[in-house]
């Protein structure tokens, strides 16, 4: 049996981890024990819901005005492989996202640098990041409540 997103994206298709999971259709929208924000939407609102939530969103991280982040879509994620270690300026290191929950997010190279930014959203927040190859050395850019 194929593991099936509920969202009509490939996600589940692409995921190596799927036989783990089971899909969204088979865990009911809660993909390795967590929230799919994709799954909630459009067990909310529909197709059309989640289409208008992922342009908002796309619109919003663009409007941010960071230099050289532009971008024109948005995949889901899994926590478990974007939730970055971030230092703190009080020497601590913290994590802002849940490794089992599914977020909107995207890479981008950062223009003249070695750098990429990382951008992910659950729809309650926007967090853009930067880091080097392989998640090394990241930096909160912004994160704000929507």
């Amino acid at each position: 049996m194929t593991a099936r997103s509920m969202c009509g994206t490939d996600c589940c298709i692409r995921c190596d981890r799927k036989e783990a999971c089971g899909g969204c259709e088979k865990t009911h929208g809660h993909p390795f024990g967590g929230t799919c924000i994709a799954a909630e939407c459009v067990r909310k609102g529909g197709q059309e819901a989640l289409l208008h939530l992922k342009q908002t969103l796309i619109q919003e991280f663009n409007k941010l005005g960071i230099e050289g982040l532009q971008i024109s879509d948005l995949n889901l994620l899994p926590g478990f492989y974007i939730n970055l270690e971030y230092p703190l300026p009080n020497g601590q290191k913290a994590r802002f996202l849940k490794d089992s929950d599914i977020y909107w997010g995207n890479q981008v190279e950062k223009p003249g640098s070695d750098r990429c930014y990382g951008l992910a959203t659950d729809g309650s927040f926007l967090l853009v990041c930067e880091y080097s190859c392989n998640g090394a050395d990241p930096q909160i850019v912004r994160y704000q409540r929507r």
